[in-house]
């Protein structure tokens, strides 16, 4: 696979459920799978932000079912679900981060769509979870690109299976604890987060921990 480039400038940080910073970057578009198996595959780079240099080279496999209710396969339409089924599988430890390694294919599929609610479904976040992962986001995206930090982003709304207002509710009752402020749906960090640097550290090094013990228990 070549190599993707990645803009820092232009570059968005999302954060796991447990924690830990990633950045992503896709060699658009899909394309059909050239092994003749009915499936279009994206390939993509998941950096672990703040690790020197840890990735993971990762092939999504579209299958054909839910190829089906997607409206096209443009960014547009499936960037978003894209980049929260790579964090679910990362939630799950089913991604290895390491300086390099060989492309493994991940499959994108009717788990993480409802087709009786027609929906996609990354896990119902409770608003302790909203709140802790607004902190996060903020604070790494602060730390590791600078700038104000964008909190209307629908991608983070699916991915926590909540609507931007909750989200911008969420944020305010932060923003009056004194962690940053708002302007508009962006917020600007203050030190009262950014101080915090050992108690995200800690946390990013505890998910860390967990996902390379489970990958070295399945190594035997």
């Amino acid at each position: 696979m070549d190599a993707i480039a990645t803009d820092t400038v232009s570059k968005t940080v999302y954060v796991t459920r447990t924690g830990l910073p990633l950045s992503f970057s896709f060699e658009w578009p899909f394309r059909h799978a050239t092994s003749g198996a009915d499936f279009e595959v994206l390939h993509a780079v998941i950096t672990l932000e703040n690790s020197g240099g840890l990735r993971a080279l990762v092939a999504v496999n579209l299958s054909a079912t839910l190829r089906e209710v997607l409206p096209s396969l443009e960014p547009k339409d499936t960037e978003a679900p894209v980049i929260n089924a790579l964090r679910k599988e990362v939630d799950n430890k089913q991604i290895e981060f390491v300086k390099s390694g060989k492309l493994v294919p991940l499959p994108f599929s009717s788990r993480h769509y409802s087709f009786k609610l027609k929906q996609w479904v990354f896990g119902k976040a409770s608003d302790e979870e909203i709140a802790r992962t607004i902190e996060r986001k903020v604070y790494w995206q602060k730390r590791i690109v600078g700038g104000n930090v964008e909190l209307g982003d629908p991608t983070e709304a699916l991915y926590l299976d909540t609507s931007l207002d909750h989200m911008a509710e969420i944020a305010a009752g932060l923003a009056k604890k004194g962690l940053f402020t708002m302007a508009g749906r962006a917020a600007v960090a203050l030190p009262a987060l950014m101080d915090q640097r050992e108690r995200f550290e800690s946390e990013m090094a505890v998910a860390m921990r967990q996902l390379e013990e489970k990958h070295a228990f399945e190594r035997g």
